[in-house]
């Protein structure tokens, strides 16, 4: 797979400070039809310099995305069927209504549609190679139409009440070659119950700690501590943890298939969703906001390459 490097720290939080401060401007938290396709530093009518460098820049992109495509022949065939080459496909699920998070919707619709379209925003800036479709893509996972969409995010496990066709919706998408990330649960009561749910999806599949060394950490961006992303309520009072009781130490495990390759990235006891959602705000600590984008562009470039 070809090696993307990622700019210097201090220039990716930079960068992303001023990205974000142009998405709060532009209005991100209400839902409005999508925008006409613009190229950054698109030119003013008559400005022929700006307009030859909006060219060069669109022959840039175009350039990167193709020889992406010769390396990853899954993405030219996706880029084919579906028109795009990437989605960023959340997963509606059963479970307990969440009048906070999910605001009625049930908590599966924890942190959205902010957070789906601020990290798009994010991933459109850094990884201009990739047709992303730029706008929220939530999917039941009793739908067939799940297939089309090899990435899929779940958040707020916890809570989740699976019905049979759910459960047999996303194993089939599993066995089929799909990539699930689990995000945001705390404390071991939710443990026990995704653990439940997933013995039910994949039965005899172990959940299993994922090393450091594992190339999952190091697609994109090198990543050497797992930290604790937390809310944005507890991130201004001071507090990262949501646990009460048992030390609330967070974790990225994972479930193989059986040729040794990811298919379900578990992230418990923290909260990348409202780190995208968030980052933003000047009162977020902008160092875990970064880590939430780094390891989540790292999960994309394996979930898509494997």
């Amino acid at each position: 797979m070809m090696r993307l490097r990622p700019p210097p720290a201090p220039i990716l939080a930079t960068a992303l400070a001023a990205v974000l401060a142009a998405a709060a401007v532009a209005g991100m938290t209400g839902r409005s039809d999508p925008p006409p396709e613009t190229v950054a530093g698109e030119a003013s009518a008559g400005d022929a310099g700006a307009a030859e460098a909006g060219a060069s820049l669109l022959r840039e992109r175009a350039a990167a995305r193709d020889r992406l495509l010769e390396l990853e022949p899954a993405l030219a065939q996706a880029r084919a069927e579906w028109g795009r080459d990437f989605y960023f496909t959340r997963a509606i699920y059963s479970g307990s209504r969440g009048w906070w998070g999910g605001r009625g919707r049930g908590t599966w619709a924890t942190d959205f549609p902010k957070a789906d379209r601020q990290f798009l925003f994010i991933l459109h800036r850094l990884l201009a190679m990739l047709d992303l479709h730029e706008w929220e893509n939530p999917v039941a996972l009793d739908d067939p139409e799940l297939r089309r969409f090899p990435f899929l995010y779940m958040l707020e496990v916890g809570y989740m009440n699976l019905s049979e066709p759910e459960i047999e919706g996303l194993r089939g998408y599993l066995e089929a070659g799909g990539f699930l990330v689990v995000d945001d649960f705390w404390g071991e009561e939710a443990w026990y119950n995704f653990e439940y749910h997933m013995s039910r999806i994949l039965p005899g599949r172990r959940i299993e700690p994922i090393p450091l060394d594992h190339p999952i950490f190091h697609q994109f961006y090198d990543i050497d501590e797992i930290k604790t992303v937390p809310a944005v309520n507890n991130a201004m009072r001071g507090r990262y943890e949501e646990c009460w009781g048992p030390p609330c130490t967070p974790t990225v495990r994972g479930i193989f298939n059986d040729h040794g390759e990811l298919m379900v990235v578990i992230n418990h006891n923290t909260d990348l969703g409202d780190a995208w959602e968030w980052s933003e705000n000047p009162y977020y600590p902008i160092d875990r906001s970064t880590y939430a984008y780094e390891l989540a562009i790292n999960y994309i470039i394996y979930g898509l390459s494997h």
